[in-house]
């Protein structure tokens, strides 16, 4: 039995994956990006753990003996499954270990913008607030949660959480479901129009699909209140980020804060690249999700995907 891990750095080198190798010969390697890369890497392996290495046929078809592909993820748009499914190679990916991470995530985001936290900590920081007389400051103008509206699309489990947080908050909690598949009875579901009118802040935590790309254009964005606070979680493409530019240089929206891109890592070519006013929009490098606790149910979920396969009893499986 041989196990790859195509991209072990995906989960942090603070964190064990040795364990995997009580199930067989475990080769490991950094990171892996190219088909022809995997391709070489594994042409004789028995399971293969990757995250956003591209699992598809051109990389695939020499490796004969693959019978598990384990993501280090939930997500699992880099794979194939229809065509692992006519190999019979079963696919399976770790659910719901991030779910508390992003969550926090996104609140700690808006709060960050709501409350101008960048604005306050430099004035402190510049010397401004020792010059001054008076004890307080509040030049920069800020609100509360309390009583006002907070909307999600994707009413998963993350924005399950998100909402229950909110309307601890004191917020009002509406939602749109983009797949329309929503059984969720907890919140008011509207249409996408209605919410992107009532939010006064707007999280995203939906998969990407063709309904959801560049679902936050610049039509959607002019239907947001000018005061609104968006909040990015899910994938990169579902907002446009020329289009998030235009909004925020305009003032179409007042705020957001992106942990995803449409190209990861950032590039030049990304006009948020030049947006520089930390009090209008922050950016994170992909890592709401990669708290130290939720890394380690990450490799876990993966361990128990593994042992259940060996057992004959798999679990999590996206392309059964």
């Amino acid at each position: 039995m041989k196990i790859v891990i195509l991209e072990r750095n995906s989960v942090g080198l603070d964190i064990d994956v040795e364990r995997l190798g009580e199930f067989g010969e475990l080769e490991i390697y950094a990171n892996t990006v190219t088909p022809e890369e995997v391709a070489e890497r594994v042409k004789d392996a028995d399971i293969v753990v990757a995250n956003k290495a591209p699992m598809r046929e051109e990389s695939l078809k020499e490796a004969k003996n693959v019978r598990l592909i384990c993501e280090f993820a939930t997500g699992y748009d880099n794979i194939d499954v229809e065509y692992c499914k006519h190999r019979n190679i079963l696919v399976c990916n770790v659910r719901n270990y991030s779910t508390a991470m992003v969550a926090q995530h996104s609140i700690a985001m808006a709060l960050f913008l709501i409350e101008k936290l960048h604005y306050y900590d430099e004035y402190v920081k510049s010397g401004a607030y020792a010059a001054q007389s008076r004890f307080s400051h509040f030049d920069e103008s800020f609100w509360e949660l309390a009583g006002k509206t907070w909307g999600i699309v994707g009413m998963g489990n993350i924005g399950r959480s998100v909402a229950g947080i909110a309307e601890s908050f004191g917020c009002k909690v509406i939602f749109y479901s983009a797949s329309g598949n929503s059984t969720c009875t907890d919140y008011e579901r509207v249409d996408l129009d209605t919410l992107l009118e009532r939010s006064d802040v707007l999280s995203l935590h939906c998969p990407l699909s063709d309904r959801t790309r560049n679902l936050i254009d610049l039509a959607a964005m002019k239907k947001m209140k000018k005061s609104a606070v968006l909040i990015n979680v899910a994938r990169g493409p579902v907002v446009n980020s020329a289009d998030l530019y235009t909004a925020l240089t305009e003032g179409e929206i007042a705020a957001a804060g992106l942990d995803v891109l449409e190209k990861e890592p950032i590039t030049d070519e990304n006009p948020l690249s030049r947006f520089t006013d930390s009090n209008r929009l922050i950016i994170t490098p992909h890592m709401a999700w990669a708290s130290l606790e939720a890394r380690e149910r990450c490799v876990d979920g993966v361990y128990q995907n593994i042992k259940n396969f060996l057992a004959g009893t798999p679990g999590n499986i996206v392309n059964g």
